[in-house]
């Protein structure tokens, strides 16, 4: 029960603020209460007076005061993440100097260099001046990782930030809700994720899914909700036996159910083409052992083996993280078993230990680790990130793509010919492995051999693969291995390879200018070069140089630039030697229009986006792209989460008028039994009854089941759904889903 929502925080008085705001800190007091050293607690107070008087006048979207959200994070930090006393300092500090008079000075002055460190980590830089109009999202986060493989506790602070926003992002503009709920979907939970916080991940993902995917969240959350008491009954019935068999065996333990988000629940449905009723997997059953350390491996088989005992297991849906943990941290036995009444049932085996790290990932990790000298998975993967922020690519869009596909990935183990396991992330290929061991192999890397056969360069290896790599010292890199790759490393040693054969081509432009300037009658000198740039509207004097000497410029137009003594001045500028894409001839030209909230709301042009087909009404959101003006995405997009997580400041709130002159083209994809006549009662409901116009029809059966590609015009969302529920009812259709992309 929320008693919280019993009164609209914004209705408190003065008074009732004040005790709400003294109640919050006495109870963040109680959850540090066993943490507290002498003087922690007059370095708390005083970390809580300096926040609650610098944001003072400050309220958040709902209302309440602004300090009460400090407060909550800090509060997260303590009991959702295992963080001590300097953590919470930092938790209540982390917005100060991003929103109030107070600087980093301040904070060092009160609390060290140690603390002001972390708070600067957590502030985001305000103005990004950068010619290639970076992203400030992908500058902030590049920023936060920066100070991460320094010290940790910035993300995990973060996240606990993240957390927070996430659970009061009701009170948000929808545009806010999407950008943020991207943003978190695309990075926030994977990171939560990467650093062991498996509840943190799932509860970002589950609200992030609520304001991205409304209509489906809502469904599974009702389904879920509805079906709990069958569940719970169901639950105790699988339980039954194995308490029996343990309790007989003396163990010291916990089973219960626990059900699984709805996030995974809604991805299960999506990948498998299932519905709720299909997903088996809707819960999980958890045992945990109190074990001492030497027998917790030893104790969690001979579970394996009891539970296996009396259900039989499916030996391909076997996990086994006690030999070989998870690069986070995570260690767990995870076995998918037949239960009564023919349903597949998840077990996951765990010491206490194991599950305080899955819990509380990282914090709980360095606990345990305290003491003992090993190098930890996080240590290498903070040096991984180290090795990739090092690097000279600028741009930090691409680092972040790089970044999510590199460093957030599940991770696979690869073998080296002696043995030695690499960690690589999902969907590796034989060049991203010989990368990791040297840039000098990756470079020179030709093929290789997998499990002693011969493979190409991009060939993608698996968990458990022995991989030698064959090189020749005539191979260097070409701009196709960028798309081989998938670890951080490969890509930027891969680009700097590619950087360093640009630059001798630009050397052999420089002369060409240089040659070209001086005929001309003027000097070669940073000036003039500086003017050439400007003039054909290049990022940067290497580029002029590169573009001369591949003859995309052939310095015709100097002529019409004006001598000043030896100074260079240019004409009137002319169009840039980039070609932009003539807009998309796919705009109807009287379509339903978009009204658009923003700036202006007269009538803009904008195009479809290929990628997703939205048509009106379907959740949308605008994004400006460069050259192209307005593109329109489905919020359930595809590209949605990758766009609004990279430039979020470039999304439109954008939704439909209506009008229904005009027909928008859409797919659908029909399975069902192969009949005599399917065919037949398709069309005629299509054409004949819903009086719809086919644009085309493929069908092809095999074994008794056919599958039918129709591609319609349709007018909005509602004839959409409306035939979708038609062709649904038609005898012998097991399944008709919407599908769009590029081909449409």
């Amino acid at each position: 029960m929320e008693i919280v929502e019993a009164i609209p925080q914004y209705n408190l008085t003065e008074e009732q603020e004040k005790k709400l705001i003294l109640r919050e800190y006495r109870s963040l007091l109680r959850s540090l209460k066993p943490k507290l050293k002498p003087g922690d607690k007059e370095l708390l107070r005083t970390a809580f007076e300096m926040a609650a008087d610098a944001h003072k006048t400050m309220r958040r979207k709902s209302g309440e005061p602004y300090i009460l959200h400090p407060l909550a994070v800090a509060r997260i930090c303590i009991e959702e993440i295992g963080l001590g006393v300097r953590s919470t300092i930092c938790a209540l500090l982390h917005d100060t100097v991003e929103d109030t008079d107070i600087t980093l000075e301040d904070v060092e002055r009160e609390f060290g260099a140690e603390i002001a460190r972390i708070v600067d980590g957590l502030t985001k830089i305000s103005n990004v001046i950068d010619v290639n109009a970076s992203s400030q999202q992908a500058e902030n986060f590049k920023k936060i990782l920066l100070t991460l493989t320094d010290d940790p506790r910035v993300i995990l602070i973060k996240l606990a930030d993240r957390l927070h926003n996430m659970r009061t992002l009701d009170s948000m503009k929808r545009e806010k809700q999407l950008k943020i709920s991207s943003e978190t979907v695309y990075v926030y939970a994977p990171l939560a994720h990467r650093m062991g916080l498996y509840n943190i991940k799932t509860e970002l993902e589950d609200l992030a899914m609520k304001y991205l995917e409304p209509e489906g969240y809502k469904e599974i959350a009702q389904k879920l909700s509805e079906t709990k008491r069958e569940r719970s009954r169901y639950i105790n019935e699988f339980i039954k036996p194995l308490k029996e068999k343990l309790e007989k065996t003396g163990f010291d333990f916990e089973i219960y159910g626990r059900p699984k988000s709805i996030h995974s629940i809604w991805n299960k449905m999506q990948k498998k083409g299932v519905s709720f009723d299909e997903v088996y997997d809707l819960f999980a059953i958890r045992v945990i052992l109190n074990s001492a350390p030497e027998k917790e491996k030893e104790d969690c088989w001979k579970v394996y083996s009891m539970i296996t005992d009396e259900y039989t297991p499916s030996p391909e849906r076997m996990r086994d993280w006690l030999s070989n943990p998870k690069s986070n941290g995570y260690e767990a036995l995870h076995t998918t078993v037949m239960g009564p009444q023919g349903k597949w049932v998840e077990v996951q085996i765990r010491s206490k230990r194991m599950n305080e790290i899955a819990e509380k990932g990282l914090a709980a990790h360095w606990k345990y680790k305290e003491g003992t000298n090993d190098e930890s998975r996080f240590d290498k993967w903070f040096q991984q990130i180290r090795e990739a922020l090092n690097t000279e690519d600028n741009d930090s869009v691409n680092f972040l793509q790089d970044f999510k596909t590199s460093f957030l990935a599940e991770e696979i183990f690869v073998y080296t010919p002696k043995g030695d396991v690499k960690m690589l992330p999902v969907g590796s290929t034989a060049l991203d492995f010989a990368f990791s061991i040297h840039s000098a192999i990756g470079g020179h890397c030709i093929g290789a051999k997998v499990n002693h056969k011969l493979v190409p360069i991009g060939h993608k290896l698996r968990s458990g693969d022995q991989v030698e790599v064959i090189t020749s010292s005539k191979q260097k890199p070409n701009d196709g291995w960028l798309s081989m790759v998938v670890s951080a490393k490969a890509k930027a040693k891969i680009k700097d390879a590619l950087k360093e054969e640009k630059r001798k081509v630009a050397d052999e432009g420089k002369y060409m200018v240089q040659r070209k300037l001086e005929n001309f009658g003027a000097v070669y000198n940073q000036h003039n070069i500086d003017v050439l740039t400007v003039y054909y509207k290049l990022n940067s004097s290497f580029e002029l140089f590169y573009q001369v000497a591949v003859k995309n410029i052939d310095l015709k137009e100097l002529k019409e630039f004006h001598l000043l003594g030896d100074r260079l001045e240019a004409p009137k500028p002319i169009k840039p030697i980039v070609e932009t894409k003539p807009e998309s001839s796919t705009i109807p030209k009287k379509d339903a229009e978009l009204i658009i909230f923003g700036e202006s709301s007269d009538r803009i042009v904008y195009t479809l986006a290929n990628c997703c087909k939205p048509i009106p009404g379907d959740d949308v959101f605008g994004f400006v792209t460069t050259g192209k003006g307005l593109t329109i995405h489905r919020t359930n997009c595809p590209n949605a989460a990758k766009l609004m997580a990279s430039y979020g400041h470039r999304v439109v709130k954008t939704k439909w008028a209506k009008n229904k002159e005009i027909s928008f083209l859409t797919g659908i994809r029909i399975v069902g039994m192969d009949d005599v006549g399917v065919v037949n009662k398709i069309t005629n409901l299509i054409s004949g009854e819903l009086r719809l116009n086919i644009n085309a029809i493929t069908i092809e059966a095999k074994e008794g089941l056919f599958e039918g590609n129709i591609k319609i015009y349709v007018h909005d969302k509602d004839e959409l759904e409306e035939l979708v529920h038609r062709l649904k009812q038609l005898k012998g259709i097991q399944k008709v889903d919407r599908y769009d992309s590029e081909n449409v």
